[in-house]
């Protein structure tokens, strides 16, 4: 079977978020496969819980004095950020029924992250550290000498809808301290009074792995594609 793969973003953030809703509705509809892996624009993208915390629109501001739009989106739990090297996943597949297959796409897509992480040198697990952002029981995390999770990479979502399941991933590929994603999501969680540790923030590179965004990107189109023939669908700005 084919999968069609999406390359490129969208001019600003609510028409990209519309290009993956797209992905997703003609998986559905079409029964066909599609792969995503891109760098969103620079934004802190809100989960439905933020928006519902009376220090939601303090956030917002914060968000945006720290230079970083604010967004809201339907996949996932709490605040993520995205500096403009940032990775997000998005796999679309074709499902019989909404009620089954959940636990099964989470374990083979984090063990799928793990592998492809691992391939490219970084020493990460499944597994989540405490006060992380996004906090999960799908995420993936660097690992230290003893085999305990370090600073979280990756945090894993779906959505399922008649017909398709999106399965979605942030993936913070740089070394952290290059980069204001902490102090961003420091500021951001204290503003929404969530417990939230800046050490838990990790990276492929911190993990051991590559800090170039495309080769970690090509990597995980990959092995997501798994060998089979390609219609690739071009996003431009």
């Amino acid at each position: 079977m084919a999968v069609r793969v999406y390359r490129g973003r969208a001019a600003e953030p609510a028409a990209d978020r519309a290009v993956t809703a797209q992905l997703l509705d003609e998986t559905a509809r079409t029964s066909t496969p599609a792969v995503r892996v891109w760098r969103p624009h620079r934004q802190v993208a809100f989960g439905r819980r933020d928006t519902r915390e009376a220090g939601y629109e303090a956030a917002r501001s914060a968000t945006r004095n720290q230079g970083f739009k604010p967004t809201e989106r339907r996949v996932g739990g709490r605040a993520v950020a995205y500096t403009g090297r940032t990775l997000a996943i998005a796999h679309a597949v074709p499902i019989a029924d909404i009620r089954t297959g959940m636990c099964d796409r989470y374990t083979e897509a984090s063990q799928q992250l793990v592998d492809t992480l691992g391939e490219l040198g970084a020493d990460v697990i499944r597994g989540e550290v405490a006060n992380a952002y996004c906090p999960g029981s799908h995420s993936i995390s660097g690992v230290d000498s003893d085999g305990d999770p370090t600073g979280k990479i990756a945090g894993i979502a779906q959505r399922v809808q008649s017909g398709a399941a999106l399965v979605s991933a942030c993936l913070t590929v740089t070394d952290v301290d290059e980069l204001p994603l902490r102090e961003v999501l420091e500021t951001v969680y204290g503003a929404l009074d969530v417990p939230f540790d800046p050490a838990s923030v990790g990276s492929v590179s911190t993990a051991g792995g590559p800090d170039d965004p495309a080769v970690v990107s090509r990597a995980v189109e990959d092995a997501l594609v798994d060998g089979r023939p390609t219609e690739t669908v071009v996003v431009g700005e």
